[in-house]
């Protein structure tokens, strides 16, 4: 199988996105009444804490075990660390997650919650309410179509990129929040220099977010000074004391 670029995926991403071409979407259309993403991250700012999407992941294909606590638990621990936004992966067959999970922890934090999925039809936008919506470039064969479809309901999408092409791509479709993942989804190897050669690409008015592989307030540091504007981390906080490690990745 390949991806939007024509590449050939690793075997557990062929998986997933099988997965997520054949799961149906919502019946009827949403309308969503978004808390703003850029206030929360200029609030954390202000509030001199460090911007960070702190993601509920029970498990992963690049993780080992799996975390069971109840999802609302661990938002409302994270949030307790200083959490900008919440990340709820919805995903079900490989990752866990579950829009029922996203939609307990959405009512029970007043942050911007980011549903984390792999959604490739406008249809699949309808499952949900969110606040942040995440769309791959890499598997988005219309990415002007469906981050048209996600804005006209309401959401925020986050484009998620991982090369220079990718994100000429998502600028040309007028994404104004991206994602740079440091994880190359063909390969599921991470290498955070992926941040640091698409960044000084991106716009001073585009709101930058780094993902993946964020697992030290080195990292963090790193990500920061490279211009991202908000990180997204999720099995570095998993790992252990959610309010904790939430904290100190904030306090960097």
């Amino acid at each position: 199988m390949m991806d939007a670029n024509g590449e050939e995926l690793a075997p557990r991403v062929r998986s997933i996105l099988a997965a997520a071409r054949e799961r149906a979407g919502g019946e009827e259309r949403l309308s969503v009444d978004a808390r703003s993403f850029p206030s929360a991250i200029a609030a954390a700012e202000a509030d001199g804490r460090v911007p960070v999407i702190a993601e509920v992941k029970p498990t992963s294909p690049t993780t080992e075990g799996r975390r069971d606590d109840d999802p609302v638990d661990l938002a409302r621990a994270m949030v307790a660390g200083g959490a900008t936004a919440i990340s709820v992966l919805t995903e079900p067959d490989h990752f866990g997650g579950s829009t029922d999970a996203l939609a307990r922890v959405r009512d029970a934090v007043d942050v911007p919650v980011l549903r984390k999925d792999f959604i490739v039809e406008e249809s699949q936008l309808d499952l949900v309410a969110s606040d942040l919506i995440l769309l791959i470039a890499r598997f988005v064969d219309d990415i002007p179509g469906l981050l048209a479809a996600a804005e006209a309901r309401g959401f925020q999408p986050l484009v998620e990129v991982h090369t220079r092409d990718e994100l000429d791509r998502a600028l040309s479709a007028g994404a104004d929040l991206i994602g740079v993942n440091n994880r190359d989804l063909t390969q599921l190897e991470v290498d955070l220099d992926t941040f640091e050669s698409i960044a000084p690409g991106v716009p001073d008015d585009v709101t930058l977010v780094a993902e993946s592989g964020i697992g030290s307030v080195a990292d963090v540091r790193r990500m920061r000074e490279t211009g991202a504007d908000a990180l997204l981390i999720g099995s570095a906080i998993m790992d252990g004391d959610v309010t904790a490690n939430v904290r100190r990745f904030t306090t960097a």
